[in-house]
């Protein structure tokens, strides 16, 4: 297998991820929230989403996948003192939207992961 084709995986599983994320867990957390919206609620999420998903892709592309927990410590320790302050109904919707929205993208970094893991070893 050449380099070049390698990269090339490498690239397109984790632009898939990180581009494509937004999309889907966006979609997700909509349907969760069933249209409800909450301004300033978690800001900050769709950019923590994108560089989750390239850190959990790449994490997986490099054989490296204990890395994911390195990623998921950081995120839960990052948002733990926000999720804290908020009080009541406000801070079970965060919560709710927290985990969901993790979920999902580390579900669909996953899938890009492997799936770059899986057409490297066509390739090779």
């Amino acid at each position: 297998m050449t380099a070049v084709l390698t990269v090339a995986v490498v690239l397109a599983a984790v632009g898939l991820s990180a581009g494509v994320g937004p999309l889907v867990v966006g979609a997700i957390l909509r349907r969760v929230e069933k249209g409800e919206e909450t301004p300033g609620l978690l800001r900050g999420g769709m950019w923590i989403g994108v560089l989750e998903r390239v850190a959990v892709t790449g994490a997986i592309l490099a054989g490296a996948p204990e890395a994911v927990a390195i990623v998921i410590a950081i995120k839960g320790l990052g948002r733990y003192p926000e999720l804290r302050h908020e009080a009541g109904a406000q801070a079970g919707r965060a919560a709710e939207r927290f985990i969901v929205g993790t979920l999902a993208s580390f579900i669909w970094a996953a899938l890009w992961g492997f799936t770059g893991l899986w057409a490297l070893g066509m390739l090779a």
